[in-house]
């Protein structure tokens, strides 16, 4: 089993960001100032053509230690940030771009391409979780949610349907043709979002991944508004359910 290495560390502001590796994985954990204790953590998964520290998982991990004094760790997902891209993700990335000039739906390569990388990729975030659990700071014990919308629920279904340690997870903005047999797997409280308006995923589509989950506990949040518009207020309450559910209390971020 791989250790975590750190690479880089800066503070901004009140959050400390260290870069790091487990094995050839790379990766960055967002922390509050060392403390006497443990505090939670959560898992980010980034979005589709994204990466580690794109500006919206930065803004996220900021407001989810800041306003919660979580740590929060992100990866980059296989063919994405830092990490090469195989034949088969150029072939799938082509066949994105195609549908795309062509005017036709995006969504059955998309579900198929992020199928392939949710395999690739639940492997190393279990192996990722296991290294970071053996830091002082977090610990083994300690309680773990998810957090990843359009490809990191992609990647987030079938990684908390198989991690009995993370607890709670935040899902949303993804279709249900590769992921509801999973779901129904999941029985952990799950916050879901829904864009009204979205141009790839029919409303239809996003309520029958919603209704999948075997949850006692599950919370639909619908916004108006096309794919990318989701609202930014959307990441506070994602802040409170985590908050709610890994036990601690949601202050006012810096």
């Amino acid at each position: 089993m791989h250790s975590v290495e750190f690479t880089t560390q800066t503070t901004t502001d009140g959050v400390v960001q260290r870069d790091f590796t487990v094995g050839d994985i790379p990766g960055v954990l967002w922390s509050p100032p060392s403390g006497p204790g443990r505090a939670p953590l959560v898992l980010m998964g980034h979005g589709g053509g994204t990466h580690k520290k794109w500006p919206a998982m930065t803004g996220r991990a900021r407001l989810l230690v800041t306003g919660c004094g979580f740590h929060v760790a992100c990866i980059d997902a296989p063919g994405h940030g830092d990490r090469p891209r195989t034949a088969h993700d150029e072939q799938e990335i082509a066949a994105m771009l195609r549908a795309r000039a062509a005017g036709e739906p995006e969504g059955p390569v998309v579900v198929r391409y992020n199928a392939h990388i949710a395999e690739r990729a639940v492997p190393e975030w279990r192996a990722t979780l296991d290294a970071l659990q053996e830091l002082p700071e977090i610990g083994a014990d300690g309680p773990v949610g998810y957090f990843g919308l359009n490809m990191g629920t992609a990647i987030g279904v079938p990684l908390t349907a198989a991690d009995p340690r993370i607890t709670a997870a935040v899902f949303g903005l993804h279709w249900p043709d590769a992921l509801a047999e999973t779901a129904r797997r999941i029985t952990v409280p799950v916050e879901f979002m829904l864009q009204w308006d979205d141009e790839h995923i029919p409303r239809e589509a996003g309520l029958a991944l919603f209704d999948a989950f075997a949850s006692r506990e599950k919370t639909l949040h619908v916004n108006a508004g096309r794919h990318k518009e989701l609202p930014r207020f959307e990441s506070e309450s994602a802040a409170r359910f985590l908050a709610r559910h890994l036990g601690a209390a949601v202050s006012s971020p810096a």
